[in-house]
């Protein structure tokens, strides 16, 4: 009796079906990162002159904090349902929703960065000349970096899972795959588009890792010099004891 097809016994994991679908997954994976890479670099835009208006004074940090975590409270398919009366059942409609719900986690790491400059930094700035923008720019957001790009890799993650939910609207890209599948529980589907959804999530936060380490190589020299054990007169260490049971 010849061995039947994986998709007839609908097996999790399903070579034929990698096959046989390949250019489905590809589509549904390129929308996804197209979707998640927009929403993103917009959000950042948005939340960064929010962060600097926020950072004016309790006046403006109180209003601003708290919009962009009523936002991200806000259920998805009720945040959807208010916007399709503006944009309709496009891609636009879930990349504002989801540049909605990356607004509290950006605004506030760019906030705490900023707060984190040593006042020192921007005192010896400003008695070098430095005006209000150019001290924000050359010194201000370069040591605030390493928050700023915690807050994106975090805001990178979660809009990668968020993106799913824009098959809602038929434009959620590997969330798309994992709706169709439900119905009749289609294994494979659900277990590939799962596994890619995961993959574009890691593979997205070790790229912006690697570009925090390269925007801020100080951190690098200074956690190696903190690490370093100081020389002294004293000849070497003594060795460790160790304490018994």
């Amino acid at each position: 009796m010849a061995e039947q097809s994986c998709l007839v016994t609908n097996d999790w994991i399903c070579g034929e079906y990698l096959r046989s679908r390949s250019q489905e997954l590809t589509d549904a994976t390129v929308q996804h990162i197209g979707i998640t890479v927009v929403s993103v670099l917009i959000g950042l835009a948005v939340a960064f002159p929010l962060a600097l208006l926020a950072r004016r004074g309790p006046r403006f940090a109180g209003p601003v904090l708290g919009l962009t975590t009523v936002l991200y409270t806000v259920p998805s398919l009720a945040m959807f349902s208010l916007l399709l009366p503006l944009f309709g059942l496009s891609a636009a409609l879930v990349v504002t929703g989801l540049v909605l719900y990356s607004l509290t986690i950006l605004v506030r790491n760019i906030l705490a960065g900023l707060a984190a400059v040593p006042q020192e930094a921007r005192d010896a700035a400003r008695g070098m000349g430095y005006g209000p923008a150019r001290l924000l720019w050359e010194v201000e957001l370069p040591l605030a970096l390493p928050a700023v790009m915690a807050g994106l890799r975090i805001a990178t993650v979660s809009t990668v899972a968020l993106t799913t939910v824009g098959s809602l609207v038929g434009k959620g890209g590997l969330g798309n795959l994992i709706e169709d599948a439900l119905p009749s529980f289609f294994k494979a589907q659900v277990l590939a588009a799962s596994v890619l959804c995961v993959l574009l999530a890691v593979v997205a936060d070790l790229l912006l890792l690697g570009l925090q380490r390269l925007l801020t190589p100080w951190t690098r020299i200074s956690g190696a010099v903190e690490a370093a054990p100081a020389k002294t007169d004293a000849g070497p260490p003594a060795p460790a004891t160790v304490k018994a049971g």
